[in-house]
């Protein structure tokens, strides 16, 4: 395997939003395929939550007006959009917050109450949502909250539907979601400069968040997603040379002893049995599922992997599949014959 130089990362700036870093020295035409590759995965495939449906109590359609409200329903909707929801749990997928005012005031993200404060955080509580003009007003809301990757339309991926209360009827609305973290991702490349770095390349990467994810954070776990990625690819030779090892190891075995049936191998009925509620009815499956493997059948336990594999090595192969080696069988023999002048 060639060996490269490998960069060292740096952060040269850093902020709650906002962090810069350096990567340098980088083998020529390495700044543009990891900076490429790292800004495509910021900003699609990072885990992230947002709130993808609203109920408003006695609202049907977006384009209603909301009694003793400043702001219609499209113009409320807008500025939940921009509720910034902090995803405190891994397993979080999806959770419910509320709403309920009685008369004035002004509605801000704060005023939401989480019904899983453990899964979900509101990162922005001062974002102002709308404002109630009437000591008459009254309002009840719930809001869907969902984790998920990248941008969803809103009606994409949400059960919406007329719901009946007491209060009159009301639909479930969509919106857009944006659950990406990374709300602004950038890379440039220069010359790593004279010197050790001649003929090097120097990588600077920009990463703005929502708050929501640390930028540290949101560089680590982009790289984790490619290094996951490209290690399919690593493992191609692997599975590859494993592939043709099974079917050396087939072709190496008489088609006789391969396509035999169970019931003339002589097994006891116990074991027998078992095999066949495993689904295997030929020599072939057997070997192919293996002795480690056929110890997750039911019933069949270590005495019967014992009479299997005496079975196959008096048919000439090993357990694994592989052949028996004359030498081996004799070897076998002469120490039969030695323990045999021993007794």
């Amino acid at each position: 395997m060639v060996q490269l130089a490998l960069p060292k990362i740096e952060c040269t700036e850093y902020r709650e939003n906002y962090g810069k870093f350096v990567a340098e020295p980088l083998e020529r035409g390495f700044g543009v395929i990891l900076g490429n590759s790292i800004r495509r995965v910021l900003l699609s495939s990072l885990r992230g939550a947002a709130v993808t449906s609203v109920l408003i109590e006695g609202i049907t359609q977006e384009f209603s007006t909301i009694p003793n409200m400043k702001e219609d329903v499209t113009e409320f909707m807008m500025n939940v959009r921009d509720i910034r929801i902090k995803l405190l749990s891994k397993t979080a997928e999806t959770g419910k917050m509320t709403l309920k005012v009685k008369g004035k005031a002004d509605l801000k993200a704060g005023d939401i109450v989480i019904e899983n404060p453990t899964d979900f955080e509101i990162v922005n509580p001062g974002l102002y949502l709308a404002t109630l003009d009437s000591s008459e007003a009254k309002m009840n809301i719930e809001f869907t909250v969902k984790a998920g990757k990248g941008y969803q339309p809103a009606g994409m991926g949400d059960s919406v539907g007329i719901i009946v209360t007491s209060e009159g009827t009301s639909k479930e609305i969509s919106i857009d979601a944006v659950f990406s973290p990374v709300t602004r991702a950038n890379y440039s490349v220069e010359s790593s400069g004279p010197g050790q770095g001649a003929g090097k390349e120097r990588l600077t990467m920009e990463i703005w968040t929502d708050n929501t994810v640390d930028p540290i954070e949101a560089l680590s776990e982009s790289v984790a997603v490619l290094i996951e990625q490209f290690n399919c690819f690593t493992g191609l030779a692997r599975t590859i040379a494993d592939k043709e090892e099974n079917e050396a190891w087939q072709k190496s075995i008489p088609a006789d002893v391969y396509n035999m049936p169970l019931e003339k191998l002589n097994l006891s009925t116990h074991t027998y049995n078992s095999l066949r509620r495993g689904g295997i009815t030929m020599t072939g499956q057997l070997l192919e599922k293996g002795l480690d493997g056929l110890m997750s059948l039911g019933g069949f336990g270590v005495k019967s992997r014992e009479e299997v594999e005496v079975v196959l090595k008096d048919l000439g192969v090993e357990s694994s599949g592989a052949p028996i080696e004359k030498d081996k069988k004799k070897k076998r023999t002469k120490n039969a014959d030695t323990e045999g002048d021993n007794e």
